[in-house]
């Protein structure tokens, strides 16, 4: 497969962190790709056109050819192996013990931390903030957040394996969630998620055109 035609698939509001999770992994690896919008709100992911092209109706989709992928980090690794290097830059570790690391936090972040998603959706980022304070559910959830991530990145480091990978850029929207929000958040991890969020393949997400 060649990597013209390759589309992905995105939310209309650019505000899904999974979305955002694929464009960055496209950007990184400097696949040339079309991004084309679907409307969650009027439940255009659940017509027939997008439910042909998604397994699961949601988004992102990733196309490629003939072939359609849903997921983000299904979507993140299919790109890694199928655009390897030294053509194209890779977005996880070398080292596999590292690279299966990558991969943990990446899945742990999607299945955990539901009150703190619930409580800071992505539009205190990509919108306004809340003035609803944390319940003590999601304070729990953020302090286990930051334990873990306390103990994954060293004295002042700013990527999490000593070079940035496809998991930085989730964990740091993670984060985010309680940094733009004005939350309290330990100093060391906001540097970490601020230094982040100035990578040019975010900004580039950042950046998009939003309607609320």
């Amino acid at each position: 497969m060649s990597n013209h035609g390759i589309k992905l698939y995105v939310d209309s509001q650019f505000a899904s962190p999974y979305a955002m999770s694929a464009f960055v992994t496209l950007k990184e690896k400097g696949i040339p790709f079309e991004i084309l919008t679907v409307n969650l709100g009027t439940n255009e992911n659940h017509q027939p056109d997008y439910s042909q092209l998604s397994l699961t109706r949601r988004v992102p989709t990733l196309s490629h050819g003939s072939f359609h992928l849903s997921e983000s980090s299904a979507i993140s690794e299919y790109l890694e192996e199928q655009f390897p290097a030294p053509e194209y830059r890779i977005v996880y570790p070398h080292d596999v013990q590292n690279r299966a690391r990558a991969r943990q936090i990446q899945a742990w972040l999607r299945s955990d931390f539901m009150p703190i998603r619930e409580e800071r959706s992505t539009e205190v980022v990509f919108f306004k903030p809340t003035e609803e304070p944390l319940s003590d559910a999601a304070q729990a959830s953020a302090a286990k957040l930051f334990s873990a991530v306390d103990s994954l990145l060293g004295n002042g480091a700013l990527n999490l394996f000593n070079e940035w990978c496809i998991a930085d850029t989730d964990l740091a929207l993670m984060l985010n969630r309680l940094v733009m929000n004005g939350d309290n958040v330990p100093g060391k991890l906001v540097a970490y998620a601020r230094h982040q969020w100035q990578r040019p393949s975010v900004q580039s997400w950042v950046k998009q055109e939003r309607s609320k």
